[in-house]
């Protein structure tokens, strides 16, 4: 009954999650998007408002034009019904620490520790994921504030991140299984998103409008910080998405660099992302979209499709398989690799997502569900803990092509 509660419990925190993200990615690429297609406006009636950009849209039928007001409006007061982009932020990164903490850290001993990786306990494992989480956004901000103001201030804290990333990523790679460390540097830089919201970003406006309405001339600072935070967040996003969804992909992260895979697949994503962010500017200079950065990001990932792709069989290799082939596995093989690489976790007493595989029945009923993640997918054993080989997976691929007989 656990088991089936915290199924559930993982299906609508992940409903959630991806509802609030979809919701905070959309807002935040929107603004982006807004931002940089500001045009001066040129109607002496905006500017004597105080209007420092406009843009006008087309959607839905229906005309949009957007205006933005630098520091506030001349013709009226700041209205006291605002809106504010937070909620979807905050919401995002509970809901994602709160999957994290029931898939991942409620099993920290299946999903956190490989002991061909790095041999500690759950419990040390859980104190240093958390410590992930927090020691990145606190060196960051660091970073930020260390180094964001100064005369080429962006450049240097886009370097010096950059480098911190590569850290991060090939640290976790050592110490956690692969599928968590890539989950792991993905909900990383998701927290230092938000934080970057809840410390820098909602606190600097509400100070710029308590100043405003006080009638004191706000400190730039915070808009400029805010600004600078919020390009931080707009880059990190692909990389926190495809480091989300890579770690449901076995091949990326089973190999011995893997932590070069996982650096390599974000920052293809932040390449990608700057083209776009880059393009919105330029079609308001009338200028040709700068596409290139999202070139070298799709040549990046060409490349890693070449340098992941397995290695072609040899010719021994192929007589084997061949000769393998022409000869079904019976029952009683798949018994044995069962029995040993995958009872542990699905009997009677422990049922790891629902499934138990102690019987013959049981064994025929959830058939499918052993082929596709043992064979086809190689995601199972989680972590490879009852060191399947290869020669076993293409037993259970046979037997389960061969119609999965059990007599």
């Amino acid at each position: 009954m656990e088991a089936y509660l915290l199924d559930w419990a993982n299906l609508l925190l992940r409903w959630a999650h991806v509802i609030t993200a979809i919701a905070w990615i959309g807002s935040s690429f929107y603004f982006v998007l807004l931002d940089n297609s500001l045009s001066k406006p040129q109607e002496q009636d905006l500017k004597d408002k105080g209007v420092d950009g406009e843009m006008w849209a087309v959607h839905g039928g229906g005309f949009y034009h957007s205006n933005k007001y630098m520091v506030a409006p001349r013709w009226k007061p700041l209205p006291e019904n605002l809106h504010w982009s937070f909620w979807e932020s905050y919401s995002t990164w509970l809901t994602g620490f709160a999957l994290f903490t029931v898939l991942y850290l409620f099993n920290a001993g299946s999903f956190l520790v490989d002991k061909s990786v790095y041999d500690w306990s759950p419990a040390m494992a859980i104190a240093a994921s958390l410590g992930f989480l927090v020691a990145f956004w606190v060196i960051y901000d660091v970073i930020c504030r260390a180094f964001g103001q100064r005369k080429n201030g962006d450049l240097i804290v886009g370097v010096l991140v950059f480098a911190f990333v590569v850290l991060a990523a090939w640290l976790a790679c050592q110490l956690f299984a692969g599928r968590a460390a890539f989950l792991l540097v993905g909900a990383m830089l998701a927290t230092t998103m938000s934080a970057n919201v809840f410390f820098w970003i909602i606190p600097g406006q509400r100070t710029v409008i308590a100043d405003l309405r006080a009638g004191r001339n706000p400190d730039p600072v915070h808009g400029q910080r805010g600004k600078q935070r919020s390009v931080h967040n707009t880059y990190f996003t692909l990389p926190v998405i495809v480091a989300m969804l890579s770690n449901h992909y076995g091949w990326l992260y089973h190999g011995p660099h893997n932590w070069l895979v996982l650096v390599l697949l974000m920052l293809a994503g932040a390449l990608i992302r700057h083209s776009f962010v880059a393009r919105h500017k330029a079609h308001v200079l009338g200028k040709r979209a700068p596409w290139e950065h999202a070139v070298i990001g799709t040549a990046v990932l060409v490349a890693m499709a070449a340098w992941l792709a397995p290695k072609p069989p040899t010719a021994a290799e192929l007589a084997a398989a061949k000769a393998a082939a022409a000869k079904p596995a019976g029952y009683a093989e798949v018994r044995a690799i069962v029995d040993q690489r995958c009872v542990l976790c699905h009997n009677a007493q422990v049922q790891q997502k629902n499934v138990a595989l102690d019987t013959k029945e049981l064994l025929k009923q959830h058939a499918q569900q052993v082929y596709q993640q043992a064979s086809v997918l190689k995601l199972m054993p989680l972590n490879n803990a009852t060191q399947i080989t290869d020669a076993e997976r293409d037993v259970i691929k046979r037997w389960y092509e061969a119609g999965a007989s059990i007599q």
